[in-house]
């Protein structure tokens, strides 16, 4: 096959003109022969960013090539990297797109994925969270493994998994932007699911930012000063007995005993939060 002269070409003076994919290089490739990546960390796609990016491929075309595996047997690839730009791509009626052929393993196609999606900034916290938790569990990696291999600290993997502790409620907060992923880390500090909806609720009627979150789940949790903690100097038994219900209703607890009788406050700081604690106690009505 003829060649073009690759003066002025861009792209497409380095990309392979050849029948047969050719690793390592830039290769051509029909749209309808590449498989979608099942290990796609990435679960949600913004249809007006979409769009853009289509618009913005039929002027300029794709600026950076696909990465994707080959199965000679099937004659077919398998997307590795680069989803977006395969769906801006068919949505703006191309019939081939540039992408580089490698070989991986399972995980590496997992880690490719999420590499460029973390790069990019495409992944939600609760993806990238399913994604190091699958790194984790269907490969056997450390926390310490999965931080070097996508270029993280192991603290910033840990916390992000976490994530994957909140209630349904929260997490689609998370997902919706409705919070941030500092209001739905200072949540995890609430040791029940009831209490860290609660503090949702609150977080988003009052508009809270995140530093006024951590305030108000440190109240919750009944965090108290070291200078008065010094002072009071409570009980074991008493102070093991608020542990315990701090713990079952999610809030800050006082317990004082006396000779006879004593008193035990329950706080709460909305009516949110008063609802959620008079559920936690009485149960659900019929």
């Amino acid at each position: 096959m003829t060649r073009k002269s690759g003066l002025g070409r861009g792209l497409d003076a380095l990309i392979s003109e050849t029948d047969r994919p050719i690793p390592g290089v830039i290769n051509q490739i029909p749209v309808g022969r590449i498989l979608p990546n099942p290990r796609q960390p990435r679960s949600n796609i913004d249809r007006e960013a979409l769009v853009e990016l289509s618009e913005s491929i039929k002027t300029h075309g794709i600026l950076q090539p696909l990465i994707v595996t080959y199965d000679d047997q099937k004659d077919r690839y398998t997307l590795v990297a680069g989803g977006r730009r395969l769906l801006a791509a068919e949505l703006a009626g191309l019939e081939t797109v540039p992408a580089i052929v490698r070989e991986a393993s399972e995980q590496q196609r997992l880690e490719l994925a999420l590499i460029e999606n973390i790069q990019r900034a495409d992944l939600n916290p609760l993806e990238a969270a399913e994604a190091y938790r699958r790194l984790v569990d269907e490969f056997g990696l450390s926390h310490e493994d999965v931080a070097g291999q996508v270029g993280k600290n192991r603290a910033t993997v840990t916390n992000t998994m976490r994530l994957l502790k909140l209630p349904d409620a929260v997490k689609t907060a998370l997902t919706e932007n409705r919070i941030s992923e500092g209001h739905a880390r200072a949540l995890l500090a609430l040791s029940t699911p009831q209490a860290q909806i609660a503090a949702l609720n609150s977080i988003l009627t009052r508009d809270l930012n995140v530093r006024q979150t951590e305030e108000l789940v440190k109240k919750l949790i009944g965090k108290t000063p070291r200078s008065l903690a010094k002072t009071e100097n409570p009980d074991p038994e008493i102070n093991d007995l608020e542990g315990r219900l701090r713990s079952r209703l999610g809030t800050k607890v006082r317990l004082t005993r006396r000779n006879k009788g004593g008193t035990l406050l329950i706080y709460f700081y909305s009516d949110e939060e008063f609802n959620a604690l008079i559920e936690n106690i009485l149960g659900t009505e019929t």
